[in-house]
Parts: structure tokens; C-alpha cells; sequence
């Protein structure tokens, strides 16, 4: 048997869910792992919610993310075209060639009649389930009538399979209806367009969320309808909200750009979505190479997983905190845009050197950004609170005393500045409590930062003695007022 070939069907009917994501991740190190193709497709028979806007935020989404495709849209491949509106007329040449062999068959029941039925049926019983009533199923053909395409489901036997993760899977063909295969307008429905696409693009294994396993057994009957084989199957189980409902856009960010948005980087993401039906024993935080290393599913579990934002947050936070997995060079880069939406120009070599001031606290981005604001402002944004209780009028001789004093130090580096601060405050009898907070304020803005040592230092001499001086002049500005 030759690789895997997997795929990825979303509908481009708006944001790409993190619930696809989790899907198309775990097709794709299926893939990766194994050597196989991972293909993309457009599932578009949805033409009035369905946006060329949507498409390219599903290809931009994958992209960000790092899961590239084999074949698909913008790619290609020897299996395209792999958008279901251009491959109409591929659906209609496999539903004509069921009806032709007698296993599905075109109903001229209108939906007036169908729907006629299904309600003289709930006047009847209110609680009974509408079936399809067959009479179209031996009839013969009305050319030029209006009609639908449905399959002939067997009414005894059953569907068995063994899902990867679910294990064996019986459905009786009870259960089943003379389901349709394509509308009257030639688009296929969900199953059989899905099963037309998978058979021509050869795809060996479906994986998808649990929810799609009532669409299991329609697809195999199909399968063997058209004499294909069937492929195997993985459903996984489901991302839930904290209430157990399915996760939607009302729980908060759910699609992929909210979180680019708010500052996480893509390995963080994928890190977190796979833990939703999948484990590798206690470990918690992989890069993407240590995934599709590990990946496999034998530890793929059936129990449904509550979205936790916190959780997500510290996966981040634990991405960002280790060079290993975002090397200084990546942070950089990914920092930078969030610097700029605050309105400033950030110097790389800056931004690289504050890193290790900022790396253990910053859980995305865009914190990271928030604590390197003051590194590439003329003049830091003081918080209020901490200007009211610090710029006061005993502080000015503190203030404008070390500015002097630091203005001796050579070279500007750590040590000088941590000795020369020193030197300071034992002449002039203060104690560090005395000078560290009202320093912090002046030259970062904030009653909490990094080592002020560290911070001096990277502020560079010119810009901390004009900040301790304009704090000062603020302190002498608020003792006359």
C-alpha cells in the first residue's frame, strides 16, 4: 500500500474555526509523518454564504500557520480542479452512471409534495420521524421533468468499519434513507459530493471531527455503490465551549487571524490544538517537528475537550519564553509589526537585546510590545497612578542627584551604572527603596519593569539622564503648584 493521501475540505462561507484547523493539523502531520499528501479543497456548493474573500482567508489562515498543502487551490495537482463548482460536471457523470446501473434514480417528487407529506405525518404523530416514501424509486423516467438524484440504500444489512479512533462502527441500513445525491441544479450534496471528490483524488484516509460520523455510513454504501474502496476512517472528538456545547464565534476567538491578532505565534496555536484528541504522555509544549515526530493515532482519544483560553495563553507564553522555539531572530521579526500599530519605529537591535529583559513575562506579542514601548519613545507614556504617588516634591533632589551622578558614569553599562547608583545613594544616605521606584517612573513610566540596570543601560546615557531630569523638573513643577 502506497503513502497516505489525506485531505482538508473547508467551506469558504467565512473565518477558518480553530475546530478546522485542529482537523486539517492533524491531516496534515498524518502527512508529514508518513510521507504522504496532504491535499486542500474547496467545498463551495454553498454559493449564497460561499466569498472569494473566504477562500483566500482559508489559504492566508493555512499559510500563517505553516500547514502547507501537496495539491489544491493556488498549488495544483494532477486530481484538480479542487473546487466542487468546477467539478459539476464530473458529479453528474458518476450520478448518471449509478442511475444507469440501477443503483440510485431520478425522483420527480417536488419539494410542495415532500413537504405536504412531512406535515399531514406530524399531524398524525407528532414525534415520528418523516421518512422518504419510495414511490419514484421503480418508476420510469420523465424526460424533461424537474427531478433529484437519490441512491437506492439498501432496507437490510448494515455498515460496519473500524474507525481509528472509535473502533468498530455498526449502523444498520434501516437507519438509512434513498438519500440524495445531486439537487436539480446539478450541485451534489454534502455526501456524495465528498465521496466523488475523495474517490478521483484518491484519498486513503478521512479524518474529521465526530460530528461527520453520521455521514459515515451514507459515504461507504456510496463507496460500494460506485465499486471504490473505502478509505479508512478518524473522527475526533469534539472542541467544546466551558458549558460543553460546540464552540462557536459567541465563546470568544475562534477563528485562526484573531489569534495572529492578538500575538501568538503559530506554533503556540497548532501546539494547543492538537492536545484536543490527541496526547504524547505528560508532555504539554512541542515545536512543530517534535509533532509530526510524535504524532500518531494509536493516542488519539474519544473524550471531548473544553476550549480553555488560559490554557491556550500559557501554551503561548510558554512558546515565547524559550529561544528553542522562537529563536531571537523569529521574535524579532513577529514583534516588530505590533510595535509599529503603537506608533513607533522599532530598531532591531534594540528590540533583540530587550528580549531577554522581557521573554519570561511576555505571553504574546503584543504584551512583549507593551513592555518594550518605552524603549522607542522620546518621551515613555507615565502611567497616572504611578506619577501621582512618585513625582512629588521630596523626590526632585533624589531624582535630579542621580542624574547627576550617572552623568560621571564610563562607561554607560551595567555595572558602572549599578555602582555608580550605589556610590550614590551611600553618600547621600538613602536606601534603594528610596531611589529605585521613583527612577523606575521616570524613565520607564511604570512602577514595575525590568532590572533598571538592564533598562539604563539599553536606553542608552543621553535618553535616561533627560528622562530622570524631566521627572525631576516635574517634581519641582508639582511642589509650587
Amino acid at each position: 500500500m502506497g503513502n497516505p493521501r489525506v485531505r482538508f475540505a473547508p467551506s469558504p462561507t467565512g473565518y477558518l474555526h480553530i475546530g478546522g484547523v485542529r482537523t486539517a493539523l492533524f491531516n496534515w502531520l498524518w502527512a508529514r509523518k508518513t510521507g504522504g499528501a496532504f491535499v486542500l479543497r474547496i467545498e463551495d456548493t454553498d454559493q449564497e454564504r460561499s466569498t472569494p474573500a473566504s477562500r483566500q482567508v482559508i489559504f492566508d489562515s493555512l499559510r500563517w500557520l505553516g500547514i502547507d498543502w501537496d495539491e489544491g487551490p493556488e498549488v495544483g495537482g494532477p486530481h484538480g480542479p479542487y473546487t466542487q463548482m468546477e467539478r459539476l460536471p464530473l458529479y453528474k457523470e458518476y450520478a448518471d452512471k449509478l442511475v444507469a446501473e440501477g443503483k440510485a434514480f431520478r425522483c420527480y417528487k417536488t419539494k410542495e409534495e415532500l413537504e405536504a407529506a412531512r406535515n399531514a405525518l406530524k399531524e398524525k404523530d407528532a414525534k415520528a420521524e418523516f421518512r422518504y416514501p419510495k414511490e419514484w424509486r421503480d418508476q420510469p423516467e420523465q424526460p424533461g421533468q424537474k427531478h433529484v438524484i437519490r441512491l437506492k440504500v439498501p432496507s437490510e444489512g448494515s455498515i460496519t468499519y473500524v474507525d481509528k479512533v472509535f473502533g468498530e462502527v455498526t449502523t444498520p441500513n434501516s437507519a438509512q434513507q434513498d438519500f440524495v445525491l445531486l439537487r436539480s441544479d446539478g450541485v451534489p450534496l454534502y455526501n456524495f459530493g465528498a465521496v466523488v471528490d475523495d474517490v478521483t483524488m484518491g484519498i486513503t484516509l478521512v479524518a474529521r471531527g465526530r460530528d461527520h460520523m453520521v455521514n459515515t455510513p451514507p459515504q461507504i454504501l456510496l463507496y460500494e455503490a460506485l465499486g471504490k474502496p473505502v478509505p479508512e476512517f478518524a473522527h475526533l472528538p469534539m472542541m467544546l465551549n466551558q458549558k460543553g456545547a460546540k464552540l462557536s464565534k459567541r465563546d470568544g476567538a475562534v477563528g485562526v487571524f484573531e489569534y495572529r491578532d492578538k500575538g501568538y505565534t503559530p506554533d503556540a496555536v497548532l501546539n494547543y490544538l492538537v492536545r484536543f484528541g490527541w496526547s504524547h504522555g505528560d508532555q504539554e509544549v512541542f515545536s512543530k517537528a517534535q509533532l509530526i515526530a510524535a504524532f500518531d493515532w494509536e493516542h488519539c482519544g474519544r473524550g471531548d475537550g473544553k476550549f480553555d483560553e488560559k490554557k491556550f495563553l500559557a501554551i503561548s507564553h510558554e512558546h515565547l519564553k524559550s529561544d528553542a522555539l522562537v529563536p531571537d531572530a523569529e521574535y524579532v521579526d513577529r514583534v516588530r509589526p505590533f510595535l509599529v500599530a503603537r506608533g513607533l519605529l522599532p530598531d532591531g537591535e534594540v528590540v533583540k537585546k530587550g528580549l531577554a529583559m522581557i521573554r519570561e513575562r511576555a505571553r504574546t506579542f503584543a504584551e512583549a510590545a507593551e513592555a518594550l514601548d518605552y524603549f522607542f519613545r522620546e518621551v515613555p507614556v507615565t502611567d497616572e497612578k504611578a506619577a501621582a504617588k512618585f513625582f512629588v516634591a521630596e523626590n526632585e533632589a533624589v531624582l535630579r542627584g542621580l542624574r547627576d551622578a550617572l552623568a560621571t558614569a564610563e562607561p554607560w553599562d551595567k555595572g558602572t551604572i549599578e555602582a555608580t547608583m550605589h556610590a550614590f545613594m551611600t553618600e547621600k544616605s538613602l536606601e534603594i527603596k528610596n531611589v529605585a521606584q521613583p527612577a523606575r517612573v521616570a524613565l520607564t513610566g511604570r512602577s514595575a519593569s525590568p532590572g533598571l540596570y538592564e533598562v539604563m543601560e539599553l536606553l542608552g546615557k543621553d535618553t535616561s539622564l533627560a528622562r530622570l531630569g524631566a521627572s525631576a523638573d516635574a517634581c519641582a513643577k508639582k511642589a509650587s503648584s
